[in-house]
């Protein structure tokens, strides 16, 4: 059958240490690494969807979404950082279930992290521009709602109907901007990152710090919201321990930046060693200041009133006067700290084009490498664009329920693949070594299963519907044209 050939270890690593026309510029230093997957991490999920996610699914419990969310994203960061280190090229998963799964399952999931990366950047680019709206109405220069969102929203479960919007004007130009960015360099590219995470940590600290002396403890009581029901007819609910559950698997959107990290292992000066780094340390520093954030909102302002585009500054707004000098600041963090997730996904998705290109799996132009910036511009290009007509276009809710239920599926199948791999190919030299296996692994498996299960049953449809069109072009394209398959006979 073919599907399942894998690409040998021998080869990869001849990629991962070749220098053609065709490769990419190693510029990157741990620092730089560690950066980016905060730049990733730290954007819509405290600026946007912590607020929504306690509002509609687990109230001030939202705290513990945060936390089980986190310990699925602990389990498959510590098989990334294995994989990261022991294939140090472009492709993030897509690469890893190449070498450990076969094909068919590297091609689902490189289809699939196009819900992750470009979806995502089209995701925060929306959340971004709610507060740069807010930003231009506030010094007199009010973007007209009819360029300031959607002309769609989701209405019910699944319906899309019209806002009387033309598009959502800021979040295209935004992702244009960027896309210029990233084909000009990469090092450039990351310096700017780098400047923006200094901007948008010392703003998220500033809120932690000064937000816990105004909490209103009674906002947090009761801590878990009694369950309610939301449709009798389906048995849909919200809050308790289902709302829990449910919230975490919405906002584990938010921690999907440390896999970012791993997409630019052929940009890293020192790959085995700067990429585990890159990815545990992002990780957790993120997850740290993800459940002091969330305990600051939930406790300035009532969970219910956080259903909006900027909640951190409502939350703050609702603290009164002793913190309306941190209002404008958070939301000038907002929109540095929004700029740069999406910065790190259009980095990002390129990259897993390149990958699956060079594999013959797509077609030549994506592993394009520009002469003299030496960047993979044709498919940053083509990724930006797309992303900025899905950011006109379409509204945040729907957006970020296929980055997550996109995210949750690549951890799976890596998880899996550092099962598959410690057992069929015990002698590899592992530079990182994912510890207490099979439990991690496993542990990831079982945890991003579940969250998957917890999203609504739409978000599912969706991704069936996606990945079926990704299996037309499989079978009609990619296997005629892959390389591995050509040299196999």
């Amino acid at each position: 059958m073919g599907l399942l050939i894998k690409k040998p270890m021998a080869i990869l690593m001849k990629e991962a240490s070749s220098e053609d026309s065709h490769s990419l510029k190693r510029s990157l230093s741990a620092l730089n690494l560690t950066a980016l997957g905060i730049g990733a991490i730290i954007g819509a999920g405290i600026f946007v969807l912590t607020g929504t996610a306690a509002a509609n699914h687990a109230g001030p419990a939202i705290v513990i979404s945060f936390i089980f969310a986190g310990l699925g994203c602990a389990f498959a960061g510590l098989c990334y950082a294995e994989f990261a280190s022991m294939i140090p090229i472009a492709g993030s998963a897509y690469t890893y279930g190449y070498a450990t799964l076969g094909e068919f399952f590297a091609w689902i999931i490189g289809w699939d992290l196009i819900l992750e990366y470009l979806f995502a950047a089209s995701t925060v680019a929306v959340g971004w521009s709610g507060y740069f709206s807010r930003i231009m109405n506030d010094i007199g220069f009010p973007i007209p709602a009819a360029l300031a969102n959607a002309p769609y929203k989701v209405e019910g479960t699944h319906t899309l109907v019209s806002t009387g919007a033309i598009i959502n004007l800021p979040a295209v130009l935004l992702v244009l901007a960027l896309t210029t960015l990233l084909v000009v360099g990469i090092k450039e590219s990351a310096g700017f990152n780098n400047l923006i995470v200094a901007v948008k940590l010392t703003i998220v600290l500033l809120v932690i710090g000064f937000g816990f002396m105004f909490v209103n403890s009674a906002n947090w009581h009761p801590f878990i919201p009694p369950v309610e029901v939301v449709d009798a007819a389906t048995n849909t609910t919200k809050f308790g321990w289902p709302g829990i559950f449910a919230g975490a698997g919405v906002i584990f959107f938010a921690y999907i930046g440390f896999d970012a990290v791993s997409t630019a292992a052929q940009e890293a000066k020192n790959p085995k060693r700067d990429l585990p780094i890159g990815i545990l340390a992002s990780l957790a520093i993120c997850t740290v200041l993800y459940i002091l954030m969330a305990l600051v909102m939930t406790g300035l302002a009532p969970f219910k009133t956080l259903n909006v585009a900027d909640p951190v500054y409502v939350a703050l707004d609702a603290a009164g006067p002793g913190l309306a000098w941190l209002k404008y600041l958070t939301t000038i963090g907002a929109v540095a700290g929004l700029a740069s997730v999406v910065l790190v996904m259009l980095m990002g998705q390129p990259r897993i084009f390149y990958a699956m290109s060079r594999d013959g799996l797509l077609p030549p132009l994506f592993s394009s490498v520009h002469p003299r910036f030496k960047t993979p511009y044709v498919s940053t290009i083509i990724t930006g664009v797309v992303a900025a007509l899905v950011a006109g276009m379409f509204p945040i809710d729907l957006l970020g329920q296929l980055v997550s239920i996109g995210t949750l599926l690549a951890f799976v199948i890596v998880c899996a693949g550092i099962l598959v791999l410690r057992y069929t190919q015990p002698d590899l030299v592992r530079p990182f070594k994912t510890p207490f296996v099979p439990f991690v692994p496993v542990g990831g498996v079982l945890v991003c299963g579940w969250l998957m299960w917890n999203l609504p049953r739409d978000t599912w449809w969706r991704l069936l519907l996606w990945m079926a069109a990704g299996l037309v072009i499989y079978f009609f394209y990619s296997r005629r044209h892959s390389k591995l398959q050509q040299a196999q006979g």
